[in-house]
């Protein structure tokens, strides 16, 4: 019959087709990361901002480019306390970012902290914008996870606009994944997958 004939051709193109992706999943998910990530040029800026999180690489690449002679100043975020925190239990991440940058050998006369309380991406932004409008700061070198890039850059050119204020964005390799075989391991899927998703709310939500 022709409907089943049909519906055997077209079977059976999807299934070259799923085998070509297979086959050629290495390439095409290594173009999609490198679409994703956005890793702009680096020049002599005020000040290298550290986002909150990642304690494992933004301290330690903002303390290489100062070092580097990028910026002659650091700006930490300053996320809510926690609980345990706000008791003195454990280190505030600010307390911790900084005594990573000063183990690095940044001199603390170097290191800043927003007066502004953040809790997310959005917040993080909006504490950039008053602490640079206060301190005259015209640029900026915000370097974070390769895929936190597409949404940092976004959001920072959103919230800046029409404030002078340029902000360069450098994508640092993390050590859970790399930007050539993302898809190897969880870490670097769920990682890819939730920056796609957080990316999609934020341009909703702001």
């Amino acid at each position: 019959m022709k409907w089943l004939k049909r519906l055997l051709l077209a079977l059976l193109a999807l299934c070259a087709l799923l085998a070509l992706t297979f086959v050629f999943r290495a390439p095409l998910l290594r173009e999609l990361a490198d679409a994703w990530i956005v890793n702009q040029p680096l020049t002599k800026a005020d000040v290298i901002v550290v986002l909150g999180g990642g304690l494992e690489n933004r301290p330690f690449e903002a303390a290489r480019l100062y070092q580097l002679g990028l910026a002659p100043r650091i700006l930490l975020m300053k996320p809510r306390l926690s609980a345990a925190s706000e008791i003195g239990v454990t280190p505030s991440e600010a307390d911790l970012a900084k005594s990573i940058l000063l183990k690095q050998g940044i001199p603390d006369r170097a290191i800043f902290v927003t007066s502004d309380s953040v809790t997310n991406s959005y917040d993080e932004s909006i504490a950039l914008r008053h602490w640079a409008r206060t301190n005259r700061i015209k640029t900026a070198i915000i370097p974070t996870d390769i895929f936190h890039t597409r949404r940092v850059c976004w959001l920072y050119a959103k919230e800046l606009r029409g404030t002078g204020i340029r902000v360069q964005i450098e994508a640092v390799p993390v050590h859970e994944y790399t930007q050539a075989k993302w898809w190897c391991g969880e870490a670097g899927i769920i990682a890819f997958q939730n920056e796609v998703l957080k990316y999609a709310y934020y341009r909703v939500k702001y």
